[in-house]
């Protein structure tokens, strides 16, 4: 008798012992699922300057002036005046994008742009490097495109991250995650406006920031994948019959002044080298007096702002021979 006992209370503990192994992994996955159906929100709303390029063939079609670049693509180019006199336009820029990152956008969307159209190609002084700085900026930044590109343009393409990106992006959170709980909300960090002064001290020091941010810590400022993406980039555009323009956007004299000449030299040499090799041209305002000590057009050290980008587009339709052929055809 006690014998048996011993028996059924070992397949008792067996079978209690299965279900647990089958119940809590259960249980887990639910409470993902259930936690990943609120995260998806807070997870598309950190990629909402992504969502422009589902405007495309919608809103915008057979964009006739556009531009590429990373964030001086992005916040240097303000085409309002511009739509309103019925152009279209496009701003294809992303903060910290990368030249593979512009081919992968243009292989993308590149049939949106008509033929005959102009897109200029930003050339920062980070342009042949990365303008990230770290392991945790470059996962971000490609996550992102995982959101409006087909995976045979993004570059070096992850299915794990496919699936934790559109399926589970929970599993990828990281401290995002206490987002879904109000109490733990990360402290964020505020800078308040100057009001209407403009501090010349705190810019130049946050000028001292953005230079330590291109420069310091690079292993190499021209990386020759870098140069060659821009070569496939001018070769898309000549062979789809879109204009490459090249452009170094304006910087201030805070920011301008800090890069030395031994790498200006060198930077002018790959720049002119491109322009030999392809018969593109190239526009240069990183030195412009109509910009470079007038801070009231920047929000910081080498962006423009909302006022300072709308002026430069207003000189661009005036100097650069490309774009004024389209406006100034009928």
């Amino acid at each position: 008798m006690e014998k048996n006992k011993k028996k059924r209370r070992k397949k008792y503990d067996i079978l209690r012992f299965a279900l647990k192994c089958v119940c809590i992994p259960a249980a887990a996955v639910l409470i993902i699922l259930y936690m990943n159906k609120f995260y998806r929100k807070i997870d598309d709303g950190k990629y909402m300057d992504i969502t422009k390029f589902s405007t495309l063939g919608i809103y915008v079609s057979e964009v006739q002036i556009g531009n590429l670049g990373s964030s001086h693509g992005a916040y240097d180019f303000n085409y309002d005046a511009l739509t309103e006199r019925g152009y279209s336009c496009f701003n294809f820029a992303n903060t910290s994008q990368s030249y593979n990152y512009d081919y992968a956008v243009l292989k993308e969307f590149g049939n949106y742009l008509g033929k005959g159209s102009v897109l200029f190609i930003p050339v920062s002084y980070f342009s042949f490097n990365n303008e990230v700085v770290n392991d945790t900026e470059r996962e971000a930044m490609s996550i992102r495109y995982y959101h409006c590109l087909s995976p045979e343009n993004i570059p070096d393409y992850d299915l794990y991250v496919d699936i934790v990106t559109h399926k589970l992006p929970i599993l990828s959170a990281g401290e995002d995650i206490l987002k879904l709980f109000p109490q733990f909300n990360l402290s964020l960090t505020v800078y308040a406006a100057e009001g209407d002064g403009i501090d010349e001290a705190a810019f130049a020091s946050r000028a001292q920031e953005r230079y330590s941010r291109h420069f310091d810590n690079k292993e190499e400022y021209f990386m020759p994948e870098r140069i060659e993406e821009l070569y496939e980039i001018i070769h898309y555009c000549k062979e789809h019959e879109i204009t490459p323009v090249l452009i170094t956007t304006p910087f201030s004299k805070y920011y301008r002044d800090l890069v030395s000449e031994k790498f200006l030299t060198e930077f002018e040499s790959v720049i002119d080298k491109v322009v030999a090799d392809t018969g593109v041209s190239y526009y240069d305002y990183s030195y412009d007096a109509r910009f470079r000590g007038n801070l009231s057009y920047f929000m910081d050290a080498d962006h423009l702002n909302s006022e300072g980008a709308a002026y430069f587009m207003e000189i661009l339709a005036e100097e650069v021979t490309e774009l004024k052929n389209i406006l100034s055809s009928p």
